[in-house]
């Protein structure tokens, strides 16, 4: 009983602590100080009385004035950097699809970002399309280098028939992660040093399996911050490049015949390989079903003949 309060209290003073530190933070993240409505109308009186004071007076008051502005600023929060994940993708119609991917992936590694996947894949192939290719190129670049390598893209060539970009801020996901892998290490040391301090073993059996839920907690909060901050720190780039869409022309009345009588030989051949299929099934079932049966049937009749005739 006296362990389980020990860590009891613990969890307790920790989790209070943790709950601070996030009140504390997100201060930081708004960037705004305490309100100065939380004092008393006599305080605030109290302390720009002085200062309206100095400024009536000559050079001194001056040299005053700046020194509570300074302490001011002093005080003033610091402002929290911006976790953003940042992404884009475009369609481009172009000529050669091939070689603007090749340039695509020469500009990412020439940003110092890399190629995730490359994909190329045929399109089209019927009697009035002609085959065309289509690729698509993936990228992970530096966040600092998006909007240059985005620019770059676009003047690749072609025309841009798609472009989508998209952010998302986790700054306050980041900075919540940060408090609660303090707070559970803090807790950590905790159950660290309440493990010293135990004398059964079931005790500490009891705090090695507490500090194993801890751990185990703390790798799974530090696991999503490095996916953040890998999120974050490179962004992604997908385009996906073809050719110019082909012009649909009207078709000529020979051109409709002659499509309607090749579809007219293709109805015809499927027919003719309908029936030799059904050819084919037929032959097995017949040899080894109704010739069988015909033969028994045959030397039944002749058996009865001939027994028919003896008297």
């Amino acid at each position: 009983m006296r362990l389980a309060a020990i860590i009891f209290v613990a969890a307790s003073i920790t989790f209070v602590g943790c709950s601070a530190g996030r009140e504390m933070q997100s201060s930081e993240v708004a960037g705004v100080a305490e309100p100065a409505s939380v004092k008393s109308d006599g305080e605030n009186r109290a302390a720009t009385a002085p200062v309206e004071a100095d400024a009536r007076m000559a050079d001194g008051t001056l040299q005053k004035v700046s020194l509570t502005q300074a302490d001011q600023s002093q005080a003033a929060p610091v402002p929290v950097e911006r976790k953003i994940i940042r992404n884009a993708q475009l369609s481009i119609e172009l000529d050669k699809p091939a070689e603007a991917a090749r340039r695509i992936a020469t500009i990412a590694e020439s940003r110092g970002g890399f190629v995730v996947t490359s994909e190329s894949r045929q399109q089209g192939g019927s009697d009035r399309i002609k085959p065309f290719e289509v690729v698509t190129v993936e990228l992970r670049v530096p966040a600092a280098q998006f909007d240059a390598v985005v620019a770059e893209i676009r003047g690749v060539g072609g025309q841009v028939t798609d472009e989508k970009t998209t952010g998302q801020d986790v700054t306050e996901e980041f900075i919540d992660l940060e408090a609660r892998i303090r707070t559970k290490k803090a807790l950590e040391s905790q159950f660290l040093e309440i493990m010293k301090t135990a004398s059964r073993v079931s005790d500490a059996l009891e705090v090695q399996r507490e500090l194993a839920n801890v751990r185990t907690e703390i790798e799974r909060l530090e696991g999503r911050r490095r996916f953040l901050e890998n999120q974050t720190s490179l962004s992604t780039i997908k385009a996906t490049l073809r050719p110019p869409a082909p012009l649909v022309s009207t078709s000529s009345f020979f051109h409709s015949v002659k499509s309607a009588f090749g579809d007219g030989i293709d109805a015809a051949a499927t027919i003719i390989l309908v029936l030799v299929r059904v050819v084919i099934v037929l032959i097995p079932i017949f040899l080894f079903v109704f010739l069988p049966i015909a033969l028994l049937i045959r030397f039944a009749l002749r058996r009865f003949r001939r027994r028919t005739a003896l008297p």
